[in-house]
């Protein structure tokens, strides 16, 4: 018998059981006569495909279903079989969840960030962890992954963070190694608004959507995309930074009239774009210095708003009828349709979720937006909606990362150790 005969039998035990869990993660408990007819294969093979899994302890049974004397065992995936941490790093807060290998979060923390260093952020999110690890009574051993998610970029290259002017002490070179070995190998770094956009993509209003994008307008601004039910990194991971817009603001938006100063002008409008070997680390786009939540504090400013002024109390004072903070209102809306017209020019998405600390101010925004874009481009432009998931939404896209590679990773050891045993 050839190599690759003798391999058939354990490449199709593998597959089967792949699928078979799969399934179960996926779509919830069934029983044996389900599994068969979902996927196609014989009782008898799901019978014993089952079996091995619950000698595993990758499933268990949970009840019974049937009536009339006839009755079914039902199975799931036993939760316990490994735990993920998802964690998302951001300039006012740190989330950290644990949930186990079903999806359910067991324990979660939220505490203001006032950290301002490399070494306090990791500190404070291990302490975060280490608490809620405490509560659930759980060990380091027993977390499979952690997903934390942050501003900017993770540049394999060089090991560092790039693009995080938002996040003080993400950028320097001790950042990323001090969380390495921390949190041990299993660790992936993502950008905090690619989280988001599949948080959003797997429990909120993006589910069954096909092609999104999650804008994020906050401390700064930032799109995660979604092309094919795939979230969409780019060639070297910078998709989606649109903050980098290099919008030209020196010619007025077009859009209903708002009155101007010489002060507005000056904080909106740059006639230059510097060369990218100009642009310096730390270095904020045009979109983000003009449209993020220190711009916005600029034109009401501008606009005579008395200080001490923030996007929130601007906000505030709209839903107020204030008529300054309107027109305040009114020009984010227009900035944010220039963006939102070019996101459908190349993406053509079915729908667009507003998210951070402004964007989630959807009932004053979409107005602006809506009237801005029938003047701006002729396209169709897609749905315009809030995240539902608001605040979690990155943390949530961090805790589907990390279960999506923990199932992986399970399984593969499981595997291993079925090769090695029947090896020996």
């Amino acid at each position: 018998m050839s190599r690759d005969q003798q391999g058939t039998p354990h490449l199709l035990r593998e597959i089967n059981e792949r699928r078979l869990l799969e399934y179960l993660w996926y779509d919830g408990s069934a029983s044996r006569a389900q599994l068969a007819r979902t996927t196609g294969l014989s009782k008898p093979t799901v019978s014993q495909a089952l079996a091995h899994l619950e000698q595993a302890r990758l499933v268990r049974p949970v009840g019974q279903v049937g009536s009339g004397g006839r009755t079914a065992t039902l199975y799931e995936p036993d939760p316990t079989a490994g735990y993920v941490i998802g964690v998302d790093i951001g300039r006012s807060w740190i989330r950290i969840a644990i949930a186990n290998l079903n999806g359910t979060i067991i324990e979660r923390r939220n505490m203001r960030n006032h950290e301002r260093n490399a070494s306090g952020l990791v500190d404070l999110t291990a302490q975060l962890i280490n608490s809620a690890m405490v509560a659930a009574r759980l060990t380091r051993a027993q977390i499979t992954h952690t997903v934390i998610g942050c501003p900017g970029i993770f540049d394999p290259h060089s090991g560092h963070l790039i693009l995080a002017p938002n996040l003080p002490g993400g950028e320097q070179d001790t950042f990323i190694d001090k969380l390495q070995a921390e949190f041990g190998p299993h660790l992936m770094i993502e950008n905090d608004i690619n989280l988001a956009v599949l948080g959003e993509h797997t429990y909120g209003c993006g589910k069954e959507i096909e092609t999104l994008a999650f804008l994020s307008v906050g401390t700064g601004i930032g799109m995660g995309i979604i092309i094919n039910g795939r979230l969409y990194r780019g060639a070297h991971g910078a998709g989606g930074e649109i903050g980098f817009l290099p919008f030209n603001l020196e010619e007025p938006l077009r859009g209903p009239a708002i009155p101007t100063t010489p002060l507005l002008h000056a904080v909106t409008a740059n006639s230059e774009l510097p060369e990218v070997s100009n642009v310096k680390p730390g270095q904020r786009g045009k979109l983000e210095e003009a449209a993020a939540a220190d711009g916005i504090v600029r034109i009401a400013l501008a606009h005579g708003m008395r200080a001490p002024l923030s996007a929130k109390r601007i906000f505030d004072a709209a839903r107020d009828g204030d008529p300054l903070a309107r027109t305040v209102i009114e020009r984010e809306g227009q900035l944010l349709a220039h963006a939102i017209a070019s996101i459908t020019a190349i993406l053509d998405p079915q729908l667009i979720v507003l998210g951070g600390g402004i964007g989630l101010n959807i009932d004053l925004l979409l107005g602006p937006i809506e009237r801005s874009l029938h003047t701006i481009t002729p396209l169709r432009a897609p749905r315009i909606m809030a995240s539902e998931l608001e605040v979690d939404a990155t943390l949530l896209g961090a805790i589907t990362t990390a279960l999506e590679a923990a199932r992986q990773h399970i399984f593969q050891n499981y595997i291993g150790s079925c090769n090695e045993i029947e090896t020996d």
